[in-house]
């Protein structure tokens, strides 16, 4: 079976969902992302992976559940992120963030089956993907990779194809980065604790 890999920031207020605070105050903001990880991190604890790994920047907390081990961000750009959480996994893995509380496990399942591709693809609505999942870890694969632009994920996707690997398509997703991604997924996922508290809050605001 294969790992699971988390990537994310501890919800830090003025730390974490800068973009949000256009809306929001930097702590509604950083408890938005505590909502979105932990529903994340449910549903990464109900798909079937063998080793589940939260790569954190920042302090662990008790917002943790069992089952997640907890290893630290290395430094450098994002690129250099997502290439060394990779060496976390010794075989297959599946890489996410903590922006889409909306992720099931059906999805995250279907990303751990490498029975018939060499990686899994996710991208997302903003440009940028999800989820990349690869059978055989090869961090190099995401070594200068332009993060953070609309063209992020086309140019992730070519390096994989570019590779040889047959890649795999997971369904696109919408990040939570702006005000209007909130509202979005907050209405595609209604049962979360994302937009359980996205509708406490707009409620407040009013």
């Amino acid at each position: 079976m294969s790992t699971l890999l988390v990537i994310a920031k501890a919800p830090v207020a003025g730390r974490v969902k800068t973009r949000l605070t256009t809306a929001f105050t930097p702590q509604q903001a950083a408890d938005l992302a505590l909502a979105s990880l932990r529903d994340t991190l449910d549903a990464v604890l109900a798909a079937p992976a063998r080793r589940r790994v939260l790569v954190l920047d920042g302090e662990p907390g008790p917002w943790i559940p069992d089952g997640i081990d907890v290893v630290p961000q290395a430094a450098g750009g994002l690129d250099d992120r997502l290439a060394a959480a990779f060496d976390v996994a010794d075989g297959p893995a599946l890489l996410i963030g903590m922006d889409t509380p909306q992720v099931t496990p059906g999805l995250l399942a279907a990303g751990l089956d490498f029975a018939e591709a060499d990686a899994w693809f996710g991208p997302a609505a903003d440009g940028g993907f999800w989820a990349l999942g690869l059978a055989v870890p090869r961090p190099a694969l995401l070594l200068g990779v332009p993060m953070s632009v609309a063209h992020t994920g086309a140019v992730q996707r070519q390096r994989l194809t570019n590779a040889g690997l047959a890649v795999g398509d997971l369904p696109e997703l919408c990040d939570v980065d702006t005000p209007a991604d909130a509202a979005r997924v907050a209405a595609a996922a209604p049962r979360t604790r994302f937009a359980a508290l996205h509708t406490d809050l707009c409620a407040v605001a009013r």
